[in-house]
């Protein structure tokens, strides 16, 4: 074999060393008719109808994203029933996520009430890695185009911004987006935004296992492990 062969080989196996494939799984959760389906439809398939049938259980789409040249990430997106906080299947349903979206609707004041609740949810059930620390949440503030526009409005949806801010520093959510999966605004920044905290917070954590300073802890298996309530002193960043 001559020395070109050799050069050629070695540089094409490098080239496979360095590309990664990546796999999350990603919870959409929220109360019924927030539009978690019609984002999740807009995002995976850039489509949307005015009319779906609501999820019953839970509901399963996949998004494949070219994030680099030498990275591919995987995205399994589990559509939860906005009822199922109320039953006790949520654990199973939760089971390896390691990020998430809670929605809420921007003209239903019940929603934006139960923000924290499905937060507490998901951090009492599923964390990084069976530490305390919680999965990256993103908070969406959905259905922005039904707002009327009117001087009342505007003012009440201005104050509960301020809301929303305080919301997301006191219960650790990575964020929030005004979304509309009807006009297709904020659906690619707020995605893009959590798969940014997957990749910093999942990739680098400490007791991962695929994180090269843990290859040789054969003895860590399981990437996600369900837990008891922990308390959640996490701060929002933007």
């Amino acid at each position: 074999m001559s020395n070109s062969q050799n050069v050629s080989d070695e540089s094409e196996s490098s080239q496979n060393d360095s590309h990664r494939e990546l796999l999350y799984k990603v919870l959409v959760v929220g109360d019924i008719g927030t539009g978690k389906t019609s984002f999740i439809k807009r995002y995976v398939h850039n489509i949307f109808q005015i009319h779906y049938k609501s999820t019953i259980g839970v509901d399963f789409a996949l998004k494949v994203i070219k994030w680099d040249d030498n990275t591919n990430i995987r995205l399994h997106i589990s559509d939860i029933a906005g009822q199922e906080r109320y039953g006790n299947m949520t654990r199973a349903y939760y089971k390896e996520a390691v990020g998430a979206f809670v929605v809420f609707d921007v003209t239903r004041h019940s929603t934006f009430d139960s923000i924290t609740k499905w937060k507490s949810d998901i951090d009492s059930k599923v964390t990084l890695f069976g530490t305390s620390d919680p999965i990256p949440v993103v908070l969406l503030a959905n259905k922005i185009d039904l707002l009327s526009g009117e001087d009342d409005d505007n003012l009440e949806w201005e104050q509960k911004k301020k809301t929303l801010d305080n919301i997301c520093v006191q219960h650790g959510f990575e964020g929030w987006y005004e979304t509309s999966a009807k006009d297709n605004v904020g659906i690619e920044t707020c995605t893009t935004m959590l798969i940014n905290a997957l990749i910093n917070k999942v990739e680098h954590h400490p007791n991962n296992p695929n994180n090269q300073n843990n290859q040789n802890n054969s003895h860590k298996k399981s990437i996600i492990n369900l837990v008891e309530p922990q308390p959640n002193n996490k701060s929002c960043c933007f």
